[in-house]
């Protein structure tokens, strides 16, 4: 630590510029830190940390790197029973203050990892960032270095860490396992970096909350898996599981289409025939592509598309096809658009051949 750091001290304190006098205090707790003296550094943190005269609200902080995310009105998460326990584990853990902090979301795109991070958040009470990786990412590698550096240092100087939750979405473009990557040293790097300001951040920093997500965990570096404190697997959907979260969606959205005729029955049959759902991110998108696509002249035409999309297309599907699947003459009528009496003859024809 140099004379000019105290000199900061004071100046910054007598101009009541708290920005800057709590800037310089992490600067010097960092000092103290890489010279291993862990506990001075550990208790300038913790003063900062506990005193409210030189930080302003974690909700008035942003940079280039940290983008503040809008958590006030969420929809509702639709969860897997054992993704939901996971987590109300984390709730749990971030509640009893013991320094597990640090937690990755991993899954296909579209499982629920991102708005389960800003649930989190929303419950905790706390302001949700996002890393900009836009901003973060450089063509030059060594600038990428520098920006990591950049970044866990505004994390450090976030204002009331224990009100923040700072999330790494799709880390995966600077955390893929070094071996698979082309430039392994510069790669080598980077995830050196990651790992030392991630040790840095547990030794200074055991309030605020880390969250990554990624889509690609089995080339994840293994060496960063092990910084987090845990890893929650959201590829847990059972088809039973999908279907609620599909049928959530569907009474959500048919509310703002007037005059369209809610059939849950017909719907929750399409859904089951399906050999497979997709996750709720794709199916939430189906879901309402079905419904604002339709034509609102054709009655269930949604329902149409929606066979379209799930199962295959309905105008290839012949009515003794639709019967075979366990359609119904009436179900088999809203979505082929025939009269009743044509769908009956038609299958009362094949019974007659046979």
């Amino acid at each position: 630590m140099k004379k000019q750091n105290v000199l900061n001290l004071i100046k910054y304190h007598v101009e009541r510029n708290e920005n800057a006098f709590r800037n310089e205090a992490v600067s010097i707790a960092r000092y103290f830190d890489a010279i291993g003296d862990d506990q001075l550094a550990e208790y300038i943190m913790g003063l900062i940390a506990e005193s409210n005269l030189y930080a302003p609200q974690a909700s008035d902080y942003e940079s280039e790197l940290l983008k503040q995310i809008d958590t006030r009105e969420l929809h509702s998460l639709n969860l897997p029973t054992e993704i939901s326990n996971d987590i109300k584990g984390i709730i749990n853990a971030v509640n009893h203050n013991i320094g597990i902090n640090k937690f990755l979301f991993e899954g296909l795109p579209g499982s629920g990892k991102t708005e389960a991070a800003k649930h989190i958040a929303k419950l905790l009470g706390r302001t949700l960032y996002c890393v900009d990786f836009d901003n973060l990412i450089d063509s030059k590698l060594g600038q990428t270095n520098k920006n990591i550096a950049s970044v866990f240092s505004e994390i450090n100087m976030i204002p009331c860490p224990g009100r923040v939750v700072v999330l790494f979405d799709e880390i995966d473009v600077i955390a893929l396992d070094r071996i698979n990557r082309n430039d392994v040293r510069e790669m080598g790097r980077v995830t050196s970096t990651i790992l030392r300001e991630l040790d840095r951040l547990t030794d200074l920093n055991k309030e605020i909350v880390i969250i990554a997500t990624t889509n690609l965990y089995s080339n994840f570096d293994k060496a960063l898996i092990r910084r987090f404190d845990a890893v929650i697997n959201f590829d847990r959907y059972r088809k039973e599981d999908l279907m609620e979260v599909a049928e959530h969606y569907f009474l959500s959205f048919i509310k703002n289409f007037k005059g369209v005729p809610k059939d849950t029955r017909l719907l929750r049959k399409i859904l089951k025939t399906a050999d497979a759902l997709p996750y709720p991110g794709e199916l939430k998108n189906i879901i309402k592509t079905s419904l604002a696509f339709s034509d609102a002249n054709v009655e269930y035409d949604y329902l149409r598309r929606l066979y379209t999309s799930l199962i295959g297309n309905i105008e290839q599907m012949d009515i003794e096809q639709l019967h075979g699947q366990g359609f119904t003459v009436r179900e088999i009528e809203k979505l082929k658009g025939e009269s009743k009496s044509a769908v009956s003859r038609r299958l009362n024809k094949e019974e007659e051949d046979e």
